[in-house]
């Protein structure tokens, strides 16, 4: 498995597509990263399931666990019911565009699959979903491998239809939030409208990897901000240095700013640091300007530090790890955040289970 899986499609940089490529004929990228070869995407899929290489379960949900960095996280691994975000059931918390919808639709019009699951985060607390994720977890799991970044995984199949049964009575009523894949949710709307299907079809669903927010290995990272044009900033708390200022920032409604080889902390008001460093700080300096024509992303410090030393940007803004109940209270209540608001780590890899989207099969 380990030659075989790789991390989500978007996160994959260029110089190393052919590295996994490489790995196996029968890697995910072959099929998840194309390029605009879609078809050629959709034929080896097709050869996968003709050849044996990928085989149907039964119906099934899946627990999968990965350990890094000393930490663990498990998940649950399920078909989602696509609801359009009106419903206030699936609830997104960042803005989307428009060109990483158009190549992931002409993928899924290619080969008819949910290739990567998408990922959501659920309150739990009382659903017994913990409860079943354990005992799940004690019996021998299916496969075990090493993921992206010397990840460490192990999969379990649950055939059980008492269990999904309990499954499915715990999420009725739940609201989940995307915690990563808002492009390929959208994505996912919009060919189940395209090839309709009743109710319980496949076609009406989407592959989901699932996380409770209080799971003890759901980490969230912080992405910073460079501003590739605007005045500077002044008037904040000096620090000495980037790790005082990222220190001074942990847990407050503030951010830190670095320009002339200064490191300063702003306070700001209001709810969320990031929410006001956009309306408070960014949009002030740029105006009307739409801020993603004059914004890089990082989740190194270091380097947001090292573009404004060489002038890539005028200056930098770094960000705490964001509360995740603070996103969820606010998609809760149907406020969008600023792009990259969130970093989800590590990613599920993908090319351990797919979801054949097809109207005339029913789950």
């Amino acid at each position: 498995m380990s030659t075989l899986v790789a991390p989500p499609y978007d996160v994959i940089p260029e110089g190393d597509l052919a590295r996994y490529e490489a790995l196996s004929p029968f890697n995910v990228v072959h099929v998840t990263r194309p390029g605009s070869d879609y078809e050629r995407a959709a034929r080896t899929f097709e050869a996968w399931e003709k050849d044996r290489i990928l085989q149907a379960d039964e119906p099934s949900m899946y627990v999968h666990e990965v350990t890094f960095n000393g930490r663990r996280r498990r998940d649950l691994i399920a078909a989602l019911r696509l609801q359009p975000y009106e419903d206030r059931v699936v609830l997104p918390h960042e803005r989307t565009h428009r060109g990483p919808k158009e190549d992931r639709l002409a993928l899924m019009r290619a080969t008819h699959a949910s290739l990567e699951p998408l990922w959501f985060v659920y309150e739990g607390r009382a659903s017994g979903l913990k409860q079943i994720n354990e005992v799940v977890s004690k019996r021998s799991p299916a496969v075990a491998f090493t993921g992206p970044e010397s990840t460490e995984h192990r999969l379990w199949t649950i055939t059980d239809r008492v269990i999904h049964a309990a499954v499915h009575a715990a999420f009725e009523g739940m609201p989940v939030l995307i915690a990563d894949g808002h492009h390929r949710y959208e994505t996912a709307l919009a060919y189940a409208e395209e090839v309709g299907g009743p109710e319980d079809a496949s076609s009406r669903f989407t592959l989901a990897l699932l996380t409770d927010i209080d799971d003890p290995g759901l980490e969230v990272l912080p992405t910073h901000r460079v501003l590739k044009a605007g005045v500077k900033v002044t008037g904040g708390e000096e620090m000495p240095s980037l790790d005082a200022m990222l220190a001074a920032i942990r847990n407050r409604v503030a951010v830190g700013a670095y320009h002339d080889h200064q490191f300063q902390v702003l306070p700001l008001e209001g709810e969320m640091a990031l929410v006001e460093l956009h309306e408070q700080v960014i949009d002030n300096i740029l105006g009307k300007r739409n801020p993603e024509d004059f914004l890089m992303y990082t989740r190194d410090a270091a380097q947001a530090v090292r573009w404004v030393d060489e002038a890539a940007g005028t200056g930098a803004f770094f960000l705490d790890t964001p509360d995740l109940r603070q996103v969820l209270k606010l998609a809760q209540e149907g406020k969008t955040l600023p792009q990259k608001s969130t970093y989800f780590y590590p990613k599920p890899p993908s090319g351990m289970v797919f979801l054949r989207l097809e109207p005339n099969r029913r789950l």
